[in-house]
């Protein structure tokens, strides 16, 4: 979907930089990059989910969602609605968030987990193989056992 008016602004990470956009009022997309956007706009959702990023990567479990705006089929949007569903520290498989949609297709969830438009705060990252292996991340691999870890960690002190 495109917006007339899209506004964005760049985070950065432990694990570099991120890109986060908004259609002025709502969160719609937050990625890692590896190029910054074009032009930024100051927005106080930029905010937010700024104090959101802040307060997960430092080992806190937020205590709030940043206001979404979740754009995709309905069929994708129940998945992204389950995914936000995944206790911090905790991953499912994708096998198991298939059965717990009444879905019996696993790749097809696995599609709309992979069409994921806002990292972190929609935990796609939280979904692993059936064998508990890492599998697909948009942000790669290396960065999704990061994000794991930095979870475990947390909900072990």
């Amino acid at each position: 979907m495109y917006y007339l008016d899209m506004f964005s602004w760049s985070y950065m990470s432990p694990l570099g930089a991120m890109t986060m956009t908004s259609d002025g009022e709502s969160l719609l997309s937050l990625s890692f990059v590896d190029e910054r956007a074009g032009e930024e706009r100051w927005l106080p959702v930029f905010g937010e989910v700024s104090t959101w990023l802040d307060l997960y990567f430092s080992g806190k479990i937020p205590s709030f969602t940043p206001p979404l705006r979740l754009e995709g089929t309905a069929f994708r949007k129940r998945v992204w609605e389950k995914l936000l569903e995944i206790p911090y520290g905790r991953t499912v498989s994708y096998g198991e968030l298939s059965r717990a949609l009444g879905v019996g297709c696993a790749q097809a969830v696995g599609g709309a987990v992979g069409h994921n438009p806002v990292a972190l705060i929609v935990p796609c990252h939280r979904v692993i193989g059936s064998d508990g292996s890492l599998t697909g991340y948009y942000g790669g691999l290396e960065r999704k056992a990061w994000l794991l870890r930095l979870e475990r960690q947390s909900v072990l002190k």
